[in-house]
Formats: C-alpha cells, sequence, structure tokens
C-alpha cells in the first residue's frame, strides 16, 4: 500500500509540473524585475523558462526573489552578470551560485583581496558556468533576451570599481531597457562619446540614486520612459539624492523606487511595456 502512495505522489507530482510548465509557456512577454534586495541591486530578466540575472545584491534576498518568480521546477539561471565586485552587487550571486546551475557567468576580473570576493571566485569555479570577460560590442543571446555590452572597453582604466561597470542594453523585441550598475559621470562621458546609447524605453539609475551616478546628458542621449532606482530603505547615504529626483522630475520621467514599492516589475511584449502585478 504504501508503494502505490509513493507512486501516486509522483504521478500527481509530475502532472503538476507538467500542468505548471504548459501554464507558463503561454506567458510569451518579458518580466523585468528590479529586485527589492535593500542597498543594492539585483534585476532578473524572465522570458519562459529562461533568466538573465544581473547583479544579486548584498545578502540572501535575492534569493527570495528567484524564489517568488521563477518556476520551483527551474533550477538554472542562463546567465548572470555582475557589473562590478561591490559587495551590495555580488554578496548575493555567491549563494546563487551555489543553489542554482548558471550557464554563463559575465564579469570583469575579479581579485580576491577580501574573503567574501574569495568565497565569490570559488563559488565561481565550482559552480561549471562559463565565465565571460564583457567586450564592448558583444550581443549575448538567452532565448528571446538579448543583451548589448556597452562599456566598459579593453582599454578602459581607473582605479575606482564604479567607473568599470558593465553597462548592457537588455532587448526584447522592440523593448529596451539600459541596465547601468553603479556607472560614474567620467564613465558616462566615454560611452557618449562613443554614441553607444540610443533610445531606450527604460533605464536602472545607476548607483542608487547617487549624487555621482545619472547625468542630463545620459537621460539626453537614452530618453527613457521609465525610471527604476534600486534602493534601501535605510541607508545611510541619502539615496536617492534629492538633485537626481529633481532631475528626473523635470524630465517627465515615471520614477519607481524599490524602498517604496518593493519588487518593480515591467512587462512587455516587445512593443510596449506596462507594469506588472
Amino acid at each position: 500500500m504504501k508503494t502505490w502512495k509513493y507512486l501516486f505522489g509522483i504521478l500527481a507530482l509530475s502532472a503538476l509540473s507538467i500542468w505548471l510548465a504548459l501554464f507558463a509557456s503561454q506567458d510569451r512577454n518579458l518580466h523585468l524585475i528590479a529586485c527589492d534586495v535593500g542597498q543594492g541591486d539585483a534585476i532578473l530578466a524572465i522570458y519562459q523558462n529562461i533568466q538573465v540575472l544581473t547583479d544579486g545584491g548584498l545578502g540572501s534576498s535575492v534569493l527570495t526573489c528567484l524564489e517568488k518568480y521563477m518556476p520551483f521546477w527551474d533550477r538554472e539561471i542562463e546567465l548572470v552578470v555582475l557589473t562590478h565586485p561591490q559587495l551590495d552587487h555580488y554578496g548575493g550571486l555567491i549563494e546563487v551560485l551555489q543553489r542554482y546551475k548558471v550557464g554563463t557567468f559575465l564579469t570583469n576580473n575579479i581579485d580576491p583581496s577580501t574573503p567574501s570576493l574569495e568565497a565569490l571566485r570559488n563559488a565561481m569555479g565550482g559552480s561549471g558556468a562559463r565565465v565571460v570577460k564583457p567586450a564592448v560590442g558583444t550581443s549575448l543571446r538567452a532565448e528571446m533576451i538579448y543583451l548589448d555590452i556597452v562599456h566598459p572597453p579593453d582599454s578602459y582604466t581607473s582605479t575606482n570599481p564604479n567607473d568599470l561597470s558593465i553597462v548592457s542594453i537588455l532587448r526584447f523585441g522592440g523593448f529596451e531597457a539600459l541596465l547601468t550598475g553603479d556607472l560614474s559621470p567620467k564613465a558616462t562621458q566615454q560611452i557618449l562619446e562613443k554614441d553607444l546609447i540610443k533610445d531606450v524605453d527604460y533605464i536602472k539609475i545607476p548607483h542608487h540614486g547617487s549624487k555621482n551616478g545619472l547625468t542630463l546628458e545620459l537621460l539626453e542621449a537614452s530618453k527613457p520612459e521609465i525610471a527604476v532606482i534600486s534602493v534601501g530603505r535605510k541607508n545611510f547615504y541619502g539615496h536617492p539624492h534629492k538633485e537626481v529626483l529633481e532631475m528626473l522630475e523635470s524630465y517627465g520621467l515615471r520614477v519607481l523606487r524599490t524602498d517604496e514599492l518593493g519588487d518593480v516589475e515591467i512587462v512587455s511584449d516587445g512593443k510596449k511595456w506596462w507594469l506588472g502585478k
């Protein structure tokens, strides 16, 4: 009798998994979620059973976000991007690498100068992920999601890790999102001089709305329709800065903040976009 109950349980679970998979396959939209990870960044893009994760926040909050938006049977993330090796961007990726199968891990060189960076490098080495260094002009693809790299070029050097943030444009059909990491004004100028950014729909405001992040020139070049700020409810930096908020207001942008709304989800069918639930 116990054997039959065991087999019935397996069959029921299998049937449920198949039903959920079929249900999920009906959704052919892109879901772009700025995860509420406190004072940090974690941007999750989902198309059906394909995921692209940019940064992982400070601690384990990113796991909560993944569990909320990914099907429970899906334990693979096709592409993970670490914009730059600061703890509020890579801390959560250590556990992501340990708990999920990661196809490709995109990152600049990591100098294991701290125990946490050593832990990250060890997690990368033990994950089996293909580690790729970004190259400007490269376009990575995960099914219908494309990621175009616009910064930093190989020749670009700086002692400030924010200057070296990997900046990408995530594309899904005609929808485009500019993901900026902690991009600094100095690095922004370098990108704009090369005319690498055109009109986008969505901008992730650099450096959590820091005064040393967003510039008016970047807004004018990218012409976004919506701005998302990933920032902690309690932070000692005064993010987002009043000057940045005033700049966004004067530009007429709709601004969505994780400290006010929690997870910020934008959905697109590749032609238009709207707010998720």
